[in-house]
């Protein structure tokens, strides 16, 4: 038990909790923003709603279970408008996460990295060569 408790004291299981539960929002937020704007952007083209396209192969209808109230379709229906407004949520996240996460991330990267080049402490050999260096000029100067 003791294993499990240090596992989940780790600052990376927490952390990426975390990331999951603000994933999940953030995934919310742009499937509202993708319905209630970007779809109505588009729907000024045709319809108010991407959802409403599809086509159907076969006899199209619609059944309803009184019982249920289930609604089923004989024939193959595809349901092509509610895909396309999946897809634009999934770029928008995509674009979101890379513009804003992955770029600053590589950006930050790569300073830290360049700073930590030019702090890079001279080695051993370099300080010896130095001092060589310095007695060889002493010695060369009269007096």
């Amino acid at each position: 038990m003791k294993g499990f408790i240090d596992f989940i004291r780790k600052g990376n299981l927490v952390a990426l909790a975390v990331a999951f539960v603000i994933g999940a929002a953030f995934v919310a937020l742009v499937a509202s923003f993708t319905t209630n704007f970007i779809s109505p952007l588009l729907g000024i083209f045709g319809t108010q709603s991407l959802d409403a396209y599809s086509f159907c192969i076969g006899t199209c209808g619609t059944v309803t279970d009184p019982a249920t109230g289930a609604i089923t379709y004989s024939g193959a229906y595809f349901g092509w408008g509610a895909f396309l407004t999946a897809l634009i949520g999934f770029l928008i996240t995509a674009a979101v996460l890379y513009f804003f996460v992955v770029k600053p991330y590589e950006r930050l990267e790569e300073r830290l990295k360049k700073n930590k080049d030019e702090d890079v402490a001279p080695t051993d050999v370099d300080l010896l060569t130095e001092i060589r260096d310095a007695l060889v000029a002493r010695n060369d100067t009269p007096g």
